[in-house]
């Protein structure tokens, strides 16, 4: 018995050896969209409280790991989502190195300017979830992370108003980020997602739901993105650092539109909806 759990065991470790750079990677990007999926879908939760008049956690990542960091397990949950964030630090970093993942993206463009722009792309992803990871890290280490959104974006805008042409910069970085929020939201109504999903697999109805979370919950990001960098334009407009918001506070604004806290449920589902396509892209990105 025990030399047949010594074979099998051999076989085990000898195909894992055997697996490809893409598929270990392949692997990586799907485990790190999981943990996206799974702090979006908490990010909506907070802020549907927050539209129902609970108000008390903040509604953006730092919230989001308070939340799972409660829960029986907590620590090792948070663990295990850093680990995912790690994944996709990695996966992110290896397009940027290889090329995109998209269809005719950087891999079939060359060195060509549409090209090189996907791997730039990509390497800021890259960044971007390398520090997502070390906060994640750090929380589940005890730390208390890195603070909420809005305190951080009040400070960031408040350090680059006080330099040479800081008024210039942030008032950019708003555009920039109000123009990519935009985008982001009108390549989800278009639908843009599918070409990256392989979906032939699934039945009529789950390619139903794929594209409902992908088109509500991309035009939700989106909305999220832009009100944030109209905010940052504002306080570069007034050189105000005050009037920037972080994503909790860029939430909690919407409730107070003409609208009222309807708008805030309207992008709030769409943020669960869109931790929904996370997961979905775990399952049928083609990575």
């Amino acid at each position: 018995m025990s030399s047949q759990v010594q074979s099998k065991g051999r076989r085990v470790a000898g195909a894992a050896a055997r697996r490809s750079p893409r598929e270990v990677l392949s692997s990586a990007g799907r485990a790190g969209f999981v943990a996206r999926g799974v702090v979006y879908v908490l990010v909506g939760v907070l802020a549907l409280r927050i539209a129902f008049g609970d108000g008390a956690q903040q509604a953006d990542r730092q919230g989001a790991l308070e939340s799972i960091a409660g829960r029986p397990f907590g620590t090792a949950l948070l663990w295990i989502l850093a680990a995912g964030f790690a994944c996709m630090t990695l996966w992110r970093a290896a397009q940027a190195v290889v090329g995109s993942d998209e269809p005719g993206g950087a891999g079939a463009a060359g060195s060509s300017g549409r090209g090189t722009g996907k791997r730039l792309m990509n390497a800021g992803r890259s960044v971007f979830y390398a520090v997502v990871c070390w906060g994640t890290a750090s929380f589940a280490a005890g730390s208390g992370g890195s603070g909420s959104s809005d305190r951080k974006s009040k400070d960031w805008t408040r350090s680059a108003l006080d330099l040479p042409g800081g008024r210039w910069l942030v008032g950019l970085a708003g555009c920039g980020l109000a123009v990519a929020g935009a985008l982001i939201a009108y390549r989800a109504a278009r639908r843009r997602f599918l070409k990256k999903l392989d979906t032939a697999s699934a039945g009529r109805r789950v390619r139903r739901v794929v594209t409902v979370s992908g088109v509500g919950g991309g035009v939700a990001r989106g909305t999220v993105f832009a009100g944030a960098g109209a905010f940052a334009l504002v306080a570069a407009v007034r050189y105000d650092p005050h009037q920037a918001k972080g994503v909790d506070d860029t939430l909690r604004s919407f409730a107070h539109t003409a609208a009222g806290p309807w708008l805030l449920v309207a992008v709030a589902v769409g943020l669960v909806l869109f931790g929904l396509f996370s997961f979905a892209s775990a399952r049928w990105r083609r990575v």
